[in-house]
C-alpha cells in the first residue's frame, strides 16, 4: 500500500468515530477556508482592478488626446510652406527681438545660436513657437537651466537649409 491510501483509510477512521458536533465544525472550517482562499485568489484581484480602472482609464484616455494633438501638430508641420533661409533669419531675428536686452541671437550659415539671460518660461515658450513655425528651424542642442530670474543658457537651432525643408 502506498502511504495516501494509509492516510486516506486514517482519516476516514478518524472521522466516522468523531461526533456529530465535530464533522461540523469541520466542514464549516473548510469551508470558510474555502471561501477565504476564493477571495484571495479569484475577488479580490478582480475587485481591485474593477476599483482602480476608471481612473486608470481617464489617465489613458488623456494620453491618447495628448498623442492626437502631437500628432496634428506633426502633420501641420509637415504641410507647412517652406520658408528661405532670409525668410527664416527675419523671422528668428523678429521673435529674439522680442525677448529683449536677456536674449542674443547669431546666425552662422545653417545654424542658429540663442544665448538667453533671464528669460521667463511664457516668453521662451512662445519664441520656441516662433522659431518652429514662422522660421522653420529645429532645436540641435539646447543647455538651460532654470533660475530665479527666469531661463539662461544657450540653444542651437538648424535653420530650414540643413533642416531639409
Amino acid at each position: 500500500m502506498n502511504s495516501f491510501t494509509t492516510m486516506r483509510r486514517d482519516f476516514e477512521a478518524r472521522w466516522s468515530a468523531a461526533a456529530p458536533r465535530e464533522r461540523l465544525i469541520a466542514r464549516l472550517t473548510v469551508a470558510l477556508v474555502g471561501l477565504l482562499l476564493l477571495w484571495l485568489i479569484a475577488l479580490a484581484p478582480a475587485w481591485t482592478t474593477l476599483r482602480r480602472a476608471p481612473g486608470e482609464i481617464d489617465r489613458l484616455d488623456r494620453e491618447l488626446q495628448q498623442m492626437r494633438a502631437m500628432a496634428q501638430q506633426t502633420q501641420a508641420l509637415r504641410q507647412a510652406v517652406p520658408v528661405s533661409a532670409e525668410q527664416s533669419i527675419t523671422a528668428l531675428r523678429a521673435a529674439t527681438a522680442r525677448l529683449g536686452p536677456a536674449a542674443e541671437l547669431t546666425i552662422a550659415g545653417t545654424q542658429a545660436q540663442l544665448r538667453l539671460r533671464g528669460v521667463s518660461g511664457a516668453a521662451l515658450s512662445s519664441w520656441i513657437g516662433e522659431a518652429r513655425q514662422g522660421a522653420r528651424a529645429r532645436p540641435q542642442e539646447v543647455e538651460l537651466q532654470n533660475g530665479p530670474q527666469g531661463y539662461s543658457g544657450r540653444m542651437t537651432l538648424l535653420l530650414p537649409a540643413a533642416a531639409g525643408n
